[in-house]
């Protein structure tokens, strides 16, 4: 089982989404992915990624998860609690600190849904925080110094430990990330 957790304001119609999906239905066609639609609350989408993890650990199947931003927030959370192995792509560190700025009026611009982010939800997110790395052998963390959108010494100084690779320049996006889908392959293991 492989869960691909998009960001804040994203959908598994992002790019890198869309790039995973076909690349697994090409050399992995047998790993089961699950790419949701996220809720628009912290609460809610954690609810909706632990049913999934739930019902895959009763199957007996391993966990995998590739995070993007604020999702790989959310899959370190997920490795901590449950296990597996992570692949975490420009990850969030401490949305919590950025959630002010984003109360009020929200468009997601992939699925056209308005809705409103307000304090309770900061303190939601919080609630999801690993401070510290229990596991390192468990993250493979991709950075680009020139993300525009989170600050990428914070995920350099938490995962410092784990295996990383970090690129100068680039974007939130991730720029080149098709060029590391062997490698993320093969880090998770994918049969």
């Amino acid at each position: 089982m492989l869960l691909y957790i998009h960001g804040f304001n994203s959908s598994p119609l992002s790019e890198k989404a869309v790039v995973t999906a076909n690349y697994l239905a090409k050399h992995f066609p047998d790993t089961q992915l699950f790419q949701p639609q996220l809720a628009n609350t912290p609460q809610a989408a954690m609810q909706q990624l632990s049913d999934i993890v739930e019902n895959a650990i009763s199957q007996g199947l391993p966990l995998r998860f590739i995070g993007s931003s604020l999702g790989g927030y959310f899959a370190s959370y997920l490795v901590e609690k449950y296990g597996g192995k992570a692949v975490l792509v420009n990850p969030a560190v401490r949305p919590f600190e950025l959630f002010d700025e984003f109360i009020g009026a929200q468009h997601n611009p992939y699925t056209e849904q308005d809705y409103e982010i307000m304090p309770i939800h900061k303190q939601e997110v919080a609630e999801f925080d690993t401070q510290v790395v229990l596991n390192p052998d468990r993250f493979f963390v991709l950075l680009q110094s020139g993300d525009e959108v989170l600050d990428y010494k914070q995920a350099l100084e938490k995962y410092h430990c784990c295996k990383m690779i970090i690129e100068s320049g680039g974007d939130h996006s991730f720029m080149g990330y098709e060029k590391h889908l062997q490698s993320i392959s093969q880090f998770l293991q994918l049969p």
